[in-house]
This record gives structure tokens, C-alpha cells and sequence, in this order.
């Protein structure tokens, strides 16, 4: 089982928008878009959209997917070598790819929801393959 693959190219996208978060704030200090002061506690201003958008896609990529890395190291950890849980991990970084793409281009809350939601879903499949075919109890 592979599973450290899509659990790395995850983080992979992860720093991805971290480093295109840490451009965009460079741009809005040296634009003036927001006071210097702003990033010391990140109050008292409102910062571009554009440094908005991706900073709550930041945040969305160290939320839900915390879930799926502690389910492939369950699966790692206890050499779960399961049928469906690799296609599942890909599909779930799939899934967070094209939310991101959503997210960070056009932005259509409806299309990035729905995205989002069957990500969920397929995490939620991961735990259900650990648990229900997996031997969980020698853990």
C-alpha cells in the first residue's frame, strides 16, 4: 500500500497555496492594499479579496484533510492493505486539487460546495474501509 503518495502529493498542494499566500501578502504590503501593521495580529483592516480567497483556501487544506491524514496513518500503522483505500486516497487529493482550482479562479460557491462535499464523503468512506475491513482491534 502506497498510501504515503497521495498523503505527500496532498502536501504538496498544501504548500502550494502557502506559498502563493505568502506572495499575494508581499503584493498587498507592497501595494499598500493593507498597513504593515495588519499581518503583526491580523485586525484592523480588510485585506484584498484576493489574499481573502487565498487564505481560507489555506485554512480549508489544514481543516478536513487533517481527517484523511490520520486515516492513512491508522492504515500505514496497522499495514492495512486494503483494495479500496488507495483509489479513495487519490480520489480525495483529486478532489482537494479541483476544489482548490475552483476556489482560487472563479470561485463559484455552489460548484466549490459540491466539491467539497463528496471530499468529505470520500473521507468518510476511508474511516468506514479502515473500520469496517480492517482489524482494527489490535489497535
Amino acid at each position: 500500500m502506497t498510501l504515503v503518495y497521495p498523503m505527500f502529493a496532498l502536501v504538496v498542494l498544501t504548500s502550494l497555496v502557502a506559498s502563493a499566500l505568502a506572495i499575494a501578502r508581499l503584493i498587498s504590503l507592497r501595494t499598500r492594499a493593507v498597513p504593515p501593521d495588519y499581518y503583526r495580529l491580523m485586525t484592523g483592516a480588510t485585506p484584498p479579496p484576493y489574499v481573502q480567497k487565498i487564505t481560507r483556501n489555506f485554512s480549508n487544506l489544514l481543516e478536513v484533510p487533517l481527517l484523511f491524514y490520520v486515516v492513512c496513518l491508522v492504515a500505514l500503522t496497522l499495514h492495512l492493505d486494503l483494495a479500496l483505500l488507495q483509489p479513495l486516497a487519490w480520489s480525495y487529493v483529486l478532489l482537494r486539487v479541483v476544489h482548490t482550482a475552483i476556489h482560487l479562479s472563479y470561485n463559484h460557491p455552489k460548484h466549490r460546495l459540491m466539491v467539497f462535499f463528496v471530499s468529505c464523503l470520500v473521507v468518510l468512506a476511508m474511516w468506514g474501509e479502515v473500520l469496517l475491513q480492517g482489524d482494527v482491534s489490535r489497535f
